[in-house]
């Protein structure tokens, strides 16, 4: 479908999808935030996808929601907006495919639970990122969310109570990035990384995908019983067969398009 604040494009199997508002700073209204949620399960749904990008165009990777959107609204209109982020953010991390975060510049509350959110990020040395709500009336309630399963408590809190940003560097050693590099080479970089996240079998990614995120929120105990059985089964699969085999016969392994 035609969306008016995204842009789509796909090559060799890395679909890019690019938030297209630079004159708003790619801040997430409604509409926007709409079209993002249906490229990704479009992303999703695509058998010759191997891996997702999401950009920023213009000088803002993103700058969070869009207050525009938001000032005139009731409680229920504010429940509607946020509950379509929670979404949003919720379907990359449901995605089968890695969905890695190309960050070129500032990325701000939602803008830094969209970075949060995603498998992986790639972060341009210049860079920024924010929490910024604990410096005005509004905290990030939300965005803290990923936030804070990202980097920790205590740096959470630092971001959100203090509203400071913090640069690619330290995004970098609080590990909420995976890379920073020269703005030349973020687009290299990113497809680098997305390229080396896709590769091997896309069954077993997706599987594993779905299970690291599940037992992040469990007991160890209750962690390792749902990784036990997650293993076991997929073991027995063509594709876990084929893992085995290709190494026992010392050939590389072949596995079919995503089924």
């Amino acid at each position: 479908m035609p969306y008016a604040h995204v842009l789509v494009g796909s090559d060799d199997g890395v679909t890019t999808i690019t938030m297209n508002r630079p004159e708003r700073r790619n801040a997430l209204s409604e509409a926007h935030m709409a079209e993002l949620l249906d490229a990704f399960r479009a992303a999703g749904d695509d058998a010759g996808c191997r891996a997702v990008v999401l950009a920023g165009a213009g000088p803002a990777f993103c700058a969070g929601h869009d207050f525009a959107d938001m000032a005139e609204r009731d409680v229920d209109g504010m429940r509607r907006l946020l509950g379509l982020c929670t979404e949003l953010m919720r379907t990359m991390q449901r995605l089968p495919q890695p969905v890695v975060a190309r960050v070129h510049a500032v990325a701000t509350a939602a803008g830094c639970q969209l970075v949060a959110s995603a498998d992986l990020a790639v972060a341009a040395e210049q860079a920024t990122f924010a929490a910024p709500g604990g410096r005005g009336g509004w905290f990030c309630h939300t965005p803290m969310v990923a936030i804070a399963r990202s980097v920790g408590r205590k740096r959470a809190l630092e971001l959100a109570f203090t509203g400071d940003a913090i640069d690619a560097a330290t995004a970098l050693a609080w590990g909420l990035v995976n890379r920073v590099v020269p703005a030349a080479r973020l687009d290299e970089e990113t497809a680098r990384l997305a390229r080396a996240a896709s590769r091997g079998s896309l069954a077993s990614k997706a599987l594993g995908k779905q299970v690291l995120y599940g037992t992040l929120e469990l007991d160890v105990d209750a962690a390792y019983a749902r990784a036990i059985e997650a293993m076991a089964g997929s073991a027995v699969t063509p594709d876990g067969r084929e893992a085995m085999r290709a190494f026992v016969e010392k050939r590389p392994a072949r596995y079919p398009a995503r089924r």
